[in-house]
């Protein structure tokens, strides 16, 4: 079963198939407390259920019920959903609110796609995930009354380095351009704030991440549910073993990639392992040797490595008597997965991939009621506060 990104490509390329049409619902901003953070997306076919989530499952039938009608124009526009408890504000232009107590308000941009008009960001994200190179996009979300930029116009920086459309304001157009490369640059989503003579114009640039791969050296009983519960989060997941009654596909029918690789030869899968999620647990000392000798040296953002301390240690001294410069010993995590007491292969597979979704988020793992900063990271409207000001005061 599809998830995430993939889930929603495959629904896309479904819709296009049948000549059908759809509405994308894109979060385009957070303020306050809200489940999913800009950049979530959700697409409401014209038949069939929706694919995505937008929150935690309280705006999803709302935004669907009335998606259609709000852009029978055809034009994009950006609807305003209230968590808080109740809406003390009578403008007709307050956000919907749903009563959950939460305090947060989440703005959605709705766009009609089809095959005879098909939206950009779709072919971008296909980009993205067919090159594994990232891209971004840069999206009007707010404009004032006869501003020469519309909510819903966008620039696109493809993954091949290519740039396509343009604002009509020349000078809004070359300021978001030196945005965009700068949030490739971070790898992180920024809203930016522009001001002229006449008023505000607000733009998402959103950073579109290519897949998260894992490699997974061990095709054991417990690296099953591990496969499974990795491609829950859409990551793009390869088994590799020496040994061929092991590595074999039908073991893993989830996994992208099921290779049968010997150990005797030269370690030749650097680049699939380069910039990867890596775990090795095959229970071969040799093996394990092999492996988490070879991507040591490598370029992984993670590597786990299965088993106790002590057996670790003793791999870590024969390879390091072997030679070479282990780049990576920083990025190693051993015994791999967080303290959380299971023994059982599902619970090994949980506890490997929450310390590894820990890891890419630069966070402890340890217990949210222990934690007291704020749950999720800041949004991008925090993150530029200061870049907007200064902006602002510069225009």
């Amino acid at each position: 079963m599809l998830s995430g990104t993939s889930a929603l490509l495959g629904a896309i390329a479904a819709v296009e198939r049948e000549q059908g049409q759809a509405v994308l619902a894109t979060v385009v901003k957070v303020e306050g407390s809200a489940y999913r953070r800009p950049g979530a997306r959700m697409l409401i076919p014209l038949y069939g259920g929706t694919v995505g989530t937008i929150s935690g499952g309280c705006l999803e039938s709302e935004v669907a019920k009335k998606a259609w009608w709000l852009t029978d124009s055809g034009e994009p526009v950006i609807r305003r959903y209230s968590t808080a408890t109740q809406d003390d504000d009578d403008d007709q232009d307050a956000a919907l609110t749903f009563g959950l107590g939460c305090n947060g308000t989440v703005h959605v941009l709705l766009q009609r796609h089809s095959a005879e008009k098909p939206l950009a960001v779709l072919e971008l994200l296909r980009q993205v995930r067919e090159s594994g190179r990232a891209g971004v996009q840069a999206t009007v979300i707010s404009s004032y009354r006869n501003a020469r930029v519309r909510v819903g116009d966008h620039l696109l920086l493809y993954p091949d380095g290519s740039e396509r459309a343009r604002l009509l304001d020349p000078a809004l157009d070359a300021q978001v351009r030196a945005a965009m490369a700068e949030t490739l640059a971070r790898e992180r989503s920024t809203l930016r704030s522009y001001r002229d003579a006449r008023g505000d114009v607000e733009v998402f640039c959103e950073y579109l991440a290519p897949q998260r791969r894992l490699v997974i050296f061990g095709a054991g009983h417990d690296a099953q549910p591990l496969v499974h519960m990795a491609k829950l989060l859409d990551w793009h997941v390869t088994v590799v073993d020496g040994r061929a009654h092991f590595a074999r596909a039908e073991r893993f029918p989830e996994a992208d990639a099921v290779l049968q690789v010997d150990t005797g030869s030269p370690y030749a899968l650097q680049a699939l392992t380069d910039g990867a999620l890596v775990a090795v647990m095959s229970h071969s000392y040799s093996q394990d040797r092999h492996w988490l000798g070879a991507v040591l040296q490598g370029t992984p953002v993670y590597i786990g490595q299965l088993g106790p301390r002590e057996r670790t240690e003793r791999l870590l001294g024969e390879i390091r008597a072997q030679g070479g410069e282990l780049t990576a010993l920083q990025r190693l995590h051993y015994p791999i997965g967080l303290d959380i007491g299971g023994d059982t292969p599902e619970s090994v597979a949980t506890a490997i991939l929450a310390e590894m979704t820990a890891a890419l988020n630069q966070r402890d793992g340890g217990m949210l009621k222990h934690r007291q900063a704020a749950i999720h990271a800041p949004t991008p409207q925090d993150a530029s506060e200061i870049e907007t000001a200064t902006r602002l005061n510069a225009s």
